[in-house]
C-alpha cells in the first residue's frame, strides 16, 4: 500500500509556494475585515467638522458662550476657559473607545470613537497650535487651502462678540474675501482692533 501524503512530504519549494499563498490569503482576510472599519473612521472625522461647525455656532456662540467669550479675548495665561469644550467633547470619544475595546459594546464603537479623537487631533494641531501658536513652531502656510482656512479663522476672531461673527468651521472654509465682504455688510459690528496677541497674523505668507 502507498504511503498516504501529507504536507511534510512536500518539497520544500512547494512548502513554501503554499505559506506565501496562506499568508496572502490571510493578509487579504484581514483587509477586507478591516475596510467597513477605516470607512467608519473616516465617515466619522469628516462628518465631525459638520458637528463643529454646529457647535461652534449655535452652542459657543449661543448658550455656551460664557465659556467660549474667553477665546475671543486677549489671553493673559496658558489657559481659558474655552478650554473646557476640549474636555466636554473629549468625553464621548473616550466612553466609545472603552466601550468598544474593554466592554464589549458594537466594534463600531472603536472606529467611531478613535475618529472622534482622530479630528480633535487634526483640530488641536490646525486651530491651537498653528493658528493660536499655543506651542512654539515656525509653521509658514504656503499651500492655497492653509492660507484659506488660516485667514478665515482670523477673521472669525476680528469680531469680540457673541453676534456678528463669520466663518464657523475649521478645516471647510468660505472664501475670505467672502467673509471680509459679509463683515463690511454688517457694517463692522462687533470688530475690534487691534488684533488680539492670541491671534498670529504672521502665519500667511507668499512663497
Amino acid at each position: 500500500m502507498a504511503p498516504e501524503w501529507s504536507p511534510n512530504h512536500a518539497s520544500p519549494e512547494a512548502r513554501r509556494v503554499r505559506e506565501s499563498r496562506v499568508r496572502r490569503f490571510v493578509a487579504i482576510s484581514r483587509a477586507v475585515t478591516l475596510l467597513p472599519g477605516l470607512a467608519l473612521f473616516l465617515a466619522t472625522v469628516v462628518a465631525m467638522e459638520g458637528f463643529a461647525y454646529v457647535a461652534h455656532r449655535w452652542v459657543m456662540h449661543g448658550v455656551g458662550w460664557f465659556l467660549h467669550a474667553s477665546h475671543h479675548r486677549p489671553r493673559t495665561g496658558p489657559f481659558e476657559l474655552n478650554d473646557l469644550y476640549a474636555v466636554i467633547f473629549a468625553g464621548p470619544s473616550i466612553l466609545l473607545l472603552a466601550g468598544g475595546v474593554r466592554w464589549g459594546w458594537w466594534p463600531g464603537c472603536t472606529w467611531i470613537g478613535a475618529g472622534i479623537a482622530a479630528y480633535g487631533a487634526i483640530y488641536f494641531g490646525f486651530h491651537d497650535w498653528i493658528v493660536h501658536k499655543r506651542l512654539p513652531h515656525g509653521y509658514v502656510a504656503r499651500s492655497g487651502y492653509m492660507k484659506r482656512i488660516i485667514q478665515a479663522h482670523r477673521l472669525h476672531h476680528v469680531v469680540e462678540t457673541r453676534e456678528g461673527t463669520v466663518s464657523f468651521g475649521f478645516l471647510v472654509a468660505p472664501r475670505p474675501e467672502a467673509l471680509k465682504a459679509e463683515l463690511k455688510r454688517r457694517e463692522r459690528a462687533g470688530v475690534r482692533a487691534p488684533v488680539p496677541s492670541n491671534v498670529v497674523p504672521d502665519l500667511i505668507r507668499d512663497p
